[in-house]
C-alpha cells in the first residue's frame, strides 16, 4: 500500500465543502490545470467528485469511503482525484450531471461521481452515491474502482468511441428550430400540464419526495391574473397556489420555530424534510409568499414572511452584508438532531397548560414522526384550538407565541448545524429580490435595508474590472461570473428599484446587461450560454433553458431585457429578448411546464408590462407608490423617481414632473397616458 499523504491539495481552498475533505487520505486536487496536466502526463483516468457542504449523502460517502485508508489508497493508485464544490463551479456540475444522465439514463444528484478520460475530460462512466459494499442495488465503491481501472486499461478504443458519441450529442443539443412568430400556446399547454400533475390533496406536484419548485408555484400565481385564461381557470390557479403555499407553511418543511424552509419533504404531506436549508430556496419562496400575501392578504403568509426575514437577517447575513449559502442537515453526526424533540424535552421546558397547547398544535399528542422523535408540523388550526379551549383567537395566539419562544430559546442552546459561509452572487441576488419584495409588501424597512447591504457587498467585493465574480470567502473573491449571476442580479436590481430609487442601481443594471449581451449571447441563434466567451474551455458550453432548483438564467435574462427595453425605450434589448425566445421555442414547446421562467418572459412579450413612472418630491411620492403597489399585478413595474434623480437613462428622461405635485405616467408597450397630477384620477386609471 502506498504511503498515505498527511495533506492533499485542498488546504489553500476557501470552499467549506472542499475544506471538509482537506484531511482525507485521498490525494484530492481542486479542478485546475495542475490536476488535469498530471492526468494527461501519467495517462490516468480522473475521478471527479462533485458535491456541496450541506449535502447529507456527500457526508455519508465521505465518511464511508473517502476517510477510509484502504479505499483512499486505491483511489490514489488508480486515479487523479478531483473535488468540486458545485456551488462555486455550477458550470462543471451542469456538464457532468447531463453527461451522467446520458450515460446511465438515470437522474443525477449529489454526490456526483464521474470517471473521466485524461486527455479531454470526457466522462466514460458515472453515478451518484456508491456504498462501500454492494447494497441498494449499487456496486460497492472499492469493487467499482478496480473494475473501472481495469476497464480503462483494456477498453480504450471503446471509451474513445463512446466519448465521440457523447461529445456529438452535446453539440447536437444546441441545434434548435427557431420560431418565426411567438404566441401564447405554450402558456396554455403549461397550465394544462401543471393541472394534470397537481396534487389536489396537499398541493405541489404529485408524488414524493416533494420539492417546493418555486418557479411552478409562481406559474400558478401568475395564472391567477393570466389574460389568456378564463375566469374558471384563473380561480383554479388561485386554489392550486393557496393549497400549495398553505400546506408548505403548515408542514415540517418549514421551520416552525426559527423560520426558513428546508430543502424538500420526503413524504407527500410536506411533513418530514431533508433538513438542509439552502439560501436559493428561501430567496425564491420569500418572493412567492410576498406576492401571494399581496394578492390574498392571508395572515399565515404574513407570519411566514416576518419569520423568514428575521431568520435571514439573524442567521444568514454576514456582518459585511452578504448572505451565507446554507445550513447543514446534520449536527453531532445525525440528520435533523438540532430540530427534533422528545416529549420529555418539551415537558421540561413548558408548564402543564403550555404543553397541552403545544401537543395539540405541533402534534406531540400523535405518534412520533421522525426516528422515534417529533419534528414540528402544524397539527391543527388556531381557530380550532380557540374553540376547544373556549378562548378568543388572539389569546390562543399569544399563548402559542410564548410556547414558540420557550422552545426556540431552548433549541438555541443545542449544537448547531454547520453553516456554509461562502457568499455566492447568484443566490444573494435571489434573496435581495425576496427581501426587497417582502420589505415593500409588509412595510418592513429593515428588510429593504438588509437587501441594500447585500447589494453593496456584491458591488464592493464581487464586481471587479467590469465583471462579476461568483464566490467570496475569507477575503477572496473568485471564479468569473456565470449567466445566473448576471441575470439574477439584474432582476434583483429592478425589484429593489421599485422599493426606492437609486440612480446607481439602474446604471449598474445596464452595465450588467451589456456584459451579458457582449459575452454570453449565442450570436448565431440567440439565447445565452451559461459561461462567457472568455471562460475556461470545457467539453461543453451549455445553453440552459429549463428551470431546476433555481430559475433558468435564459428565462430570467429574457424577462430582464423585455422590462429594461420597455423602461428605457432600448430596442436592442427587446430584439435580444425576441431572439432568445425564438431560439428557445422548440424546447419550450416540447415541455412547456419545465420552462416556467421562459414562460414569464413569453407572457410579457405577448402582453407587454404596465409601467408606472412617478415623479415628484421624495415625501409626496410615497402615497402614490403605495397605491400602485398595493395589489398583486405581476406585469406592473412601478418606479417612484424623485425630482433630485440625476442622469436618468433612455426615455426615462422624458418623464418630468409638472409643477410641484406628483406626476404619474402610465405606459403599456409603446403607448403612454397623458400625465396625471391628481391622486384620485391616478386611482381610477389603475385596473386591479
Amino acid at each position: 500500500m502506498p504511503a498515505l499523504l498527511v495533506k492533499n491539495h485542498l488546504q489553500k481552498e476557501t470552499s467549506p465543502y472542499l475544506l471538509q475533505h482537506m484531511d482525507n487520505p485521498v490525494e484530492w486536487y481542486p479542478w485546475g490545470e495542475k490536476a488535469l496536466a498530471r492526468a494527461r502526463r501519467e495517462d490516468k483516468p480522473i475521478l471527479l467528485s462533485i458535491g456541496y457542504s450541506a449535502c447529507h449523502w456527500c457526508h455519508v460517502m465521505a465518511h464511508e469511503s473517502f476517510e477510509n485508508a484502504d479505499t483512499a489508497a486505491m483511489m490514489n493508485d488508480y486515479f487523479i482525484n478531483i473535488k468540486v464544490d458545485r456551488e462555486e463551479r455550477p458550470d462543471l456540475d451542469q456538464i457532468y450531471q447531463l453527461a451522467q444522465q446520458m450515460l446511465t439514463a438515470r437522474p443525477g444528484g449529489w454526490p456526483l461521481t464521474m470517471f473521466l478520460e485524461p486527455t479531454n475530460q470526457a466522462p466514460f462512466f458515472g453515478g451518484t452515491y456508491f456504498p462501500p459494499e454492494g447494497r441498494y442495488g449499487l456496486p460497492g465503491f472499492k469493487d467499482l474502482l478496480q473494475r473501472i481501472a481495469e476497464y480503462f486499461r483494456t477498453h480504450r478504443t471503446e471509451i474513445h468511441s463512446q466519448n465521440s458519441q457523447l461529445l456529438a450529442a452535446f453539440r447536437d443539443s444546441h441545434r434548435q428550430d427557431s420560431a418565426k412568430v411567438l404566441n401564447i400556446t405554450p402558456l396554455k399547454l403549461a397550465q394544462q400540464q401543471l393541472t394534470q400533475s397537481f396534487d389536489s390533496d396537499y398541493g405541489g406536484l404529485k408524488g414524493a419526495p416533494k420539492f417546493p419548485n418555486p418557479t411552478i408555484i409562481e406559474r400558478y400565481l401568475r395564472d391567477v391574473k393570466g389574460e389568456y385564461l378564463g375566469d374558471e381557470s384563473q380561480q383554479q390557479a388561485l386554489a392550486k397556489m393557496k393549497l400549495t403555499l398553505d400546506h408548505i407553511a403548515q408542514g415540517g418543511i418549514y421551520d416552525q420555530l426559527g423560520g426558513g424552509f428546508y430543502r424538500y419533504s420526503v413524504d407527500t404531506k410536506w411533513q418530514i424534510p431533508h433538513f438542509e436549508k439552502m439560501l436559493y430556496d428561501n430567496g425564491q419562496l420569500l418572493t412567492l409568499y410576498a406576492d401571494a400575501y399581496r394578492l390574498c392578504k392571508d395572515k399565515l403568509y404574513h407570519q411566514v414572511l416576518i419569520e423568514m426575514g428575521h431568520w435571514i437577517k439573524r442567521e444568514m447575513q454576514s456582518s459585511k452584508g452578504g448572505y451565507y449559502s446554507s445550513l447543514d442537515a446534520d449536527s453531532e453526526g445525525h440528520e435533523g438532531k438540532f430540530y427534533v424533540w422528545t416529549q420529555d424535552q418539551v415537558r421540561l421546558i413548558l408548564d402543564k397548560d403550555e404543553y397541552f397547547l403545544a401537543a395539540r398544535y405541533f402534534g406531540f399528542d400523535q405518534s412520533a414522526n421522525f426516528e422515534g422523535q417529533w419534528h414540528l408540523c402544524l397539527n391543527t388550526t388556531i381557530k380550532i384550538l380557540a374553540q376547544e379551549q373556549d378562548l378568543p383567537i388572539d389569546k390562543v395566539q399569544e399563548k402559542l407565541e410564548v410556547v414558540r419562544q420557550k422552545l426556540f430559546i431552548a433549541r438555541e442552546s443545542r449544537v448547531r448545524p454547520s453553516r456554509d459561509d461562502k457568499i455566492l452572487t447568484a443566490w444573494n441576488a435571489l434573496v435581495i429580490k425576496g427581501m426587497a419584495t417582502a420589505g415593500q409588501v409588509l412595510n418592513q424597512g429593515n428588510f429593504i435595508t438588509s437587501a441594500e447591504q447585500a447589494l453593496n457587498f456584491i458591488r464592493n467585493h464581487l464586481w471587479q474590472d467590469g465583471r462579476l465574480l461568483v464566490s467570496y470567502k475569507d477575503g477572496r473573491a473568485q471564479h468569473r461570473g456565470y449567466l445566473d449571476d448576471y441575470a439574477f442580479l439584474i432582476d434583483a436590481l429592478l425589484t429593489l428599484l421599485q422599493t426606492r430609487w437609486q440612480d446607481e442601481d439602474l446604471i449598474f443594471a445596464v452595465q450588467l446587461t451589456d456584459v451579458v449581451l457582449n459575452h454570453f449571447e449565442d450570436k448565431s441563434q440567440g439565447a445565452f450560454y451559461f459561461t462567457a466567451d472568455d471562460h475556461e474551455t470545457l467539453i461543453h458550453r451549455p445553453i440552459p433553458l429549463m428551470d431546476n432548483a433555481t430559475p433558468a438564467g435564459n428565462g430570467v435574462m429574457a424577462l430582464n431585457l423585455i422590462r429594461l427595453g420597455h423602461l428605457l425605450g432600448e430596442m436592442r434589448y427587446l430584439e435580444a429578448a425576441e431572439r432568445s425566445l425564438k431560439a428557445s421555442w422548440s424546447s419550450i414547446q416540447r415541455t412547456p411546464h419545465a420552462h416556467c421562467s421562459l414562460l414569464k418572459a413569453l407572457e410579457e412579450w405577448c402582453y407587454p408590462p404596465q409601467i408606472i413612472i412617478l415623479r415628484g418630491s421624495q415625501e409626496a411620492l410615497k402615497s402614490w407608490q403605495d397605491i400602485a403597489t398595493a395589489s398583486y399585478d405581476p406585469k406592473r413595474i412601478t418606479l417612484a423617481i424623485p425630482i433630485e434623480a440625476q442622469g436618468l437613462l433612455g426615455q426615462l428622461k422624458k418623464y418630468n414632473p409638472i409643477g410641484k405635485s406628483v406626476t404619474a405616467y402610465i405606459c403599456s408597450g409603446q403607448t403612454c397616458s397623458a400625465p396625471i397630477t391628481h391622486i384620485e384620477s391616478f386611482k381610477k386609471q389603475l385596473v386591479y
